[in-house]
Formats: C-alpha cells, structure tokens, sequence
C-alpha cells in the first residue's frame, strides 16, 4: 500500500488481492456483516470507478451489495462502512455497465491488438483518491500471482504493471462472457508466453502469419512452443522452417522430445532434421525411432536441479536467481550424497515458503519415488499416471542419480 499526500491531492494505492477476504464492519469492529467477495466496478473514463462492495456469504443466503458511498475507511484489512438502513443491505443487483474485479478481470487472458495471447491479470492496481476507487493497472508479474495465493509477503520479482489505458475489454458483455480482455502493447511481450499458450496461438493463425510469429521466436522459446503444438501444427513449422533456425530449435530439445517429433514428421523431413543433429545425438535418436520399447536411461534427460545434502534453503535461493536454470528444471530439486545417490526430493514451492537457514534436510520428502533405469516406456507412463508428478529421477540399482524424465517427454501423445 503506498500512500501520498499533497496541498492539492491525497491518494493511495491498493492492491485488489490485499482487499479481497476483508473484514466489512458496519459502524463499528465489533459489527461484522461479512467479508469482501469482490468489488464491482463501473467502465467509465478514464479509469473504471468502484460503485460498491459485493458480499456473498454461501449457504444459499442472499448477497448484499454495499454502495461505495457508504465505505468510510479501510484500514488493516478492514473495511469500515455505514450501518445497512435496514437489518441487511440489498442484494446485488446487476447493472449495465458493470463488471466486477475478480470475477471478471482476475485470472483472465490479455490479449493484443492482434488477437494473440500475452498474459494473465495477476492482480489489479487500485487507487483511492478522494472519495473514488479507481482501477488503474493490472500487474501481471509473478509477485501479483503470489498476493492472489496468499503469499504477498514473499517478493520475487518486479511489479509488472500495465496501465488500464492499454488494457480494454471490448465492451461490458466481453468481459462477463470471455475468458479476455484485449490489450495494446508492443509484440515483444508476445515472445514471453508460456510455451503451451504459444502453441494454442501458433494452431489457430493462418500459415503464413503462423511462420512470420515463429520465426520472430528464439531458439528457446520456438522449441518449447513446438513440442506443445499439436501434429499438424508441428508438422507445418518444421515443413517451413530454414536450416539454421532448426538446428538452433533441435539443440533445444531432449532425445524424447525429438523422437516424440520425428514420429509425427514425414520421412523425408526426418532425414533432413536428423542430417542436422551431432553423431551421438542422431545415433540415440534413430535406435529409439526403431525400437518399440525404449529404456528410462534411455529416454532419461539431464535437465534437472540436485544439491548437496549439506545446504540451506537460501543457497537453493540464490543458485535459482542467478538464472543459470531453465524454468522446466525449477520444479523439484533432488537431493543427492557425495557419490550422487539420490535420498530426499524437495517441491519448489517448499523453498519458497521456508526460512533461508533451514537445512534442505529438515524439509526434503524421503523416500523419492524414482525409475529404475530399466524400466520400459508403457511402466514408466503407468507411473506418473499413478502419481502424477511433472518428472520422476531414474537411478541405477544403487540409487544413483542418473537423470530425469519430464511427464511432457512421455505422456504427450505421438499422433
């Protein structure tokens, strides 16, 4: 909360994530009347402005609907407003022009002038001035995502905020009835999608904007979004693609990933890619391509995190900043002896929410559930169907950490 105060002006700013859950207090604290559901808000220009606090309360019991003039002051989580004139205030009633934050701008997909997806509203940035409550950005960093889920205390990274000026939903019943709200930014915002909402985009362009968006991608980001494309969609990338930015987005991938691709490719093409790839890396890819059954070692990739049982949760920390990981590796970190024999695993978000001095050991899951190095395909699927993790360790029988396999690299159907 950032407050300012001048001869002319005085204004704070508010995060909806810090409101929503407040306590609604009529009069007086001891009066509670409920909790804060959500704000509704009116699209007016040049900010939207709060109308009123809506309050739901389950059970099969009525809403109410404050009125934002009846808010006097919010303070500690607490919302202090004028008693209702009757025992309860009204029930909600809907009217044109309003959309509420939560369940209409919260969570949702901003695209960009073009239609294509960018990011997800996190959070929005109010600011009371006065009398008013205004809505005036949507932060979509991961900072806004960790308020939404309760941890606000917990900075990671920069505020990213997007002034509403550049963020419109198209017209009121947009925003109630889409899953978007349109946006007006640069398309450099475009490369930083997550992989899989990339490929949804690639599906649906025509051809030729399809290769214009692609070849816009780096080697990075074009893999990641070409191994969640769907077939056909694959197939019309590779058909297009030039040399040198395919052996650029084949160095990318894993030995499953590309043998999951060459599967679904016409022959012809799998031997121009496959001319493309290093000796060693060709050799493993075409025993797999032959063979009906192949290995966890096999298939078993090195992109993962393990640490030394002698650290600390702010040693992981500090290793994670430095950036010198890829996003699909911060996921579980495996914890190993001197001699690489795997004891303890650790979800990433138990790092998070530890102290920095805790012992990797005093929050690390023993046993691990891991893959023999042995065991075929079709068990290794059977697995994570059972479980359900994003990737399991393969060891060897003296539980040696020999690598990983990631759900996506198995689990990602081949036609």
């Amino acid at each position: 909360m950032t407050e300012k105060n001048s001869s002319s002006s005085s204004y704070r700013f508010l995060y909806f994530s810090n409101l929503a859950g407040s306590r609604i207090c009529a009069g007086g604290i001891r009066n509670k009347i409920g909790k804060l559901t959500d704000l509704v808000v009116k699209l007016v220009e040049p900010y939207p402005e709060t109308v009123g606090l809506y309050i739901e309360h389950g059970w099969g019991r009525p809403t109410e609907f404050v009125p934002w003039e009846k808010v006097k002051k919010i303070e500690n989580r607490i919302i202090f407003i004028d008693p209702p004139p009757e025992e309860k205030y009204p029930p909600f009633v809907d009217q044109p022009g309003w959309i509420m934050i939560d369940r209409h701008l919260m969570g949702k997909t901003i695209l960009d002038i073009d239609g294509r997806r960018i990011e997800v509203v996190n959070d929005v940035h109010l600011m009371e001035a006065g009398k008013k409550l205004l809505v005036v950005h949507v932060d979509i960093s991961f900072n806004g995502f960790l308020r939404k889920c309760g941890l606000g205390r917990l900075k990671i990274s920069e505020p990213k905020l997007i002034s509403w000026r550049y963020v419109q939903p198209l017209s009121v019943e947009d925003a109630i009835s889409t899953d978007t709200v349109s946006l007006s930014i640069t398309k450099e915002q475009f490369k930083k999608m997550p992989g899989e909402d990339l490929a949804d985009v690639l599906e649906i362009l025509p051809k030729k904007e399809q290769e214009a968006v692609f070849s816009a991608l780096d080697s990075e980001k074009a893999a990641e979004a070409l191994v969640q494309a769907e077939p056909r969609t694959q197939r019309q990338i590779v058909s297009a693609l030039r040399k040198e930015k395919a052996k650029l987005i084949l160095s990318e991938l894993s030995i499953p990933q590309i043998v999951d691709l060459f599967s679904i490719l016409p022959y012809d093409d799998i031997v121009e890619l496959t001319n493309l790839l290093p000796p060693e890396k060709a050799e493993k890819v075409k025993n797999l391509l032959s063979q009906e059954e192949s290995t966890a070692r096999e298939l078993a990739s090195n992109n993962f995190i393990a640490v030394k049982s002698d650290i600390t949760v702010g040693d992981i920390l500090k290793q994670i900043r430095s950036g010198s990981f890829e996003h699909d590796q911060i996921t579980y970190i495996y914890v190993v002896t001197d001699e690489h024999v795997l004891i303890g695993v650790i979800d990433i978000r138990q790092v998070i929410l530890a102290r920095d001095d805790t012992r990797i050991t005093e929050i690390m899951t023993s046993p691990v559930v891991s893959i023999d190095e042995d065991l075929l395909r079709e068990d290794i699927c059977e697995l994570f169907a059972k479980y359900n993790f994003r990737m399991l360790p393969v060891v060897d029988k003296k539980d040696v950490l020999l690598g990983v396999i990631h759900y996506k690299d198995v689990m990602k159907p081949s036609v």
